[in-house]
C-alpha cells in the first residue's frame, strides 16, 4: 500500500520543500501535497518519477507507513542557527537508521538499555555516576562510542553537509539514539557523543525536558534549550576529563605545549581542554583568554595538534554485518530489504567496511554472547 509519510519522509531527506520536489518532478505542489497527505495516490508512472529524482526505489514508498521523529523529542545542539529543512533531512535520516535499527533488533540479542534517569542533578555529579556506573575511575575512556553501545544506545553516522548539523540524540520506543556527525574531528565527535549521553540522562526528552510543539521548543530555545545545552556541554567535559586527575596532573601555569600532551591523554580537543581547567578555576580569564588566542593563532581549531588519527566507529554495526555477511547476507542485500539506495545506508555506518571487530583494550569489548542472531 503507498505510504504518503514515506513521500515526505524521502522529501525531508532531499533537503527539499514541497515547491522543489513539484519543479523536479514536473508536478504541481497541490499535487504533491495531495500525495503526502493521503488524499491522492501517485499512478505507477508518477511514482518512477518520484523515485528518480528523489533517488529512493518505487519499493520504499510501499513499504509501510515511516514516521520522521519530531524535533521536541530531538536534542540539537545549535537548533536556533539551523534551517528547517537541515533540521528535517537530519531527521529524516534518523527515521531510516530507527528502522534499520529496529529491524536489526528482530535479529539479533543487542544490550539492552542500561542508561540512569540523572534529571535534575548536577552535570558534574552526574559524569562521575556514569563514570561509577560503567566502572572506569577516572581513567581516560578509550573508546566511547563502545561503551555507549554497551549500555544499550544505538550509534549512527551522519552525512550532513554543514557544520551546523554537530550531532543529535533521542529516545524512541523505550530506546536511546544518538547520531553523530563523520565530517567532524574524531576529538569533535567524541565530544559530540559525550554531549549527547548527557541529553540523554540529564534531558530525557530533549530539550530540557519539553514536550511541546516544535513551535513552543524554538520559542523556549533562548531559555531552556541554552541551558539545556550548557548543561550537556558541562557533562561532556566532566565525563571525559574528571576533575581529581585533570587537576593532579595539570602544572599551575601550564603552557600550551604540555596541554598538548595532557590533551592526548584524554583524547580530547586543546580547546576543549583549556575551557575544561578554566570552569575548574585552574586557568583565570586572563590566562584563559591568551591560551585561546594563541591556539587561533597556530590554527589548532582548525587543525587539532597530535590529533587523533582513527575515528570512534560502532562495534555492534560491525559485529551485525559480519554476522549477516557470514549468513550470506551483503550490504546490498539489506538495502534492498530495508528499500534504501546503497548511499543512505553507507551514511548510517561510518563507512564500516566486514570485517572482524575486537576491542582496543581500553575497555572490555562487546561480550560476543551480547550479539547473536536470533534462531
Amino acid at each position: 500500500m503507498f505510504s504518503p509519510t514515506r513521500v515526505t519522509l524521502a522529501r525531508h531527506r532531499r533537503g527539499w520543500t514541497k515547491s522543489d520536489l513539484a519543479e523536479a518532478a514536473g508536478l504541481s505542489s497541490r499535487t504533491i501535497s495531495g500525495y503526502e497527505s493521503g488524499e491522492m495516490e501517485p499512478s505507477d508512472d508518477t511514482i518512477a518519477t518520484l523515485s528518480r529524482v528523489l533517488r529512493f526505489p518505487s519499493s520504499f514508498f510501499f513499504a509501510g507507513d515511516l514516521d520522521e521523529p519530531s524535533p521536541d523529542n530531538a536534542s540539537f545542539r545549535a537548533l536556533s542557527s539551523m534551517t528547517a529543512m537541515q533540521r528535517h533531512a537530519a531527521l529524516a535520516a534518523g527515521a531510516l537508521a530507527i528502522d534499520f535499527s529496529e529491524w536489526l533488533d528482530r535479529r539479533f540479542e543487542l544490550p539492552e538499555p542500561d542508561l540512569l534517569d540523572l534529571r535534575g542533578a548536577d552535570p558534574e555529579a552526574a559524569a562521575e555516576t556514569v563514570r561509577r556506573q560503567w566502572a572506569i575511575g577516572e581513567k581516560p575512556i578509550g573508546n566511547l562510542v563502545h561503551l555507549l553501545e554497551r549500555s544499550g544506545v544505538r550509534v549512527f553516522s551522519l552525512a550532513e553537509q554543514c557544520r551546523e548539523v554537530d550531532a543529535f540524540s533521542l529516545w524512541r520506543h523505550g530506546k536511546p539514539f544518538v547520531f553523530l556527525n563523520t565530517l567532524k574531528s574524531p576529538e569533535h565527535s567524541r565530544f559530540d557523543a559525550a554531549h549527547e549521553l548527557g541529553h540523554l540522562v540529564l534531558h530525557r526528552h530533549g530539550h530540557g525536558g519539553c514536550d511541546g510543539s516544535p513551535d513552543q521548543v524554538e520559542a523556549l530555545e533562548p531559555r531552556r534549550g541554552r541551558r539545556a545545552e550548557d548543561e550537556a556541554n558541562a557533562f561532556a567535559s566532566a565525563l571525559l576529563m574528571p576533575r581529581r586527575t585533570l587537576l593532579s596532573m595539570t602544572p599551575r601555569i601550564p603552557a600550551l605545549y604540555k596541554l598538548v600532551e595532557i590533551k592526548k591523554i584524554w583524547r580530547v580537543s586543546l580547546a576543549a581542554l583549556v575551557h575544561r581547567l578554566h570552569r575548574l578555576d585552574v586557568l583565570n580569564e586572563w590566562q584563559y583568554r591568551q591560551l585561546c588566542i594563541e591556539i587561533s593563532r597556530k590554527g589548532y581549531r582548525e587543525r587539532e595538534p597530535d590529533g587523533l588519527t582513527e575515528r570512534e566507529t560502532s562495534q555492534v554495526l560491525a559485529k551485525a554485518l559480519e554476522e549477516l555477511r557470514a549468513g550470506g547476507m551483503s550490504r546490498a542485500d539489506i538495502a534492498r530489504t530495508l528499500h534504501l539506495p546503497m548511499a543512505e545506508m553507507e551514511t548510517l555506518l561510518f563507512g564500516l567496511t566486514i570485517a572482524s571487530v575486537e576491542g582496543d583494550g581500553s575497555e572490555p569489548s562487546l561480550p560476543r554472547g551480547k550479539l547473536h542472531l536470533v534462531q
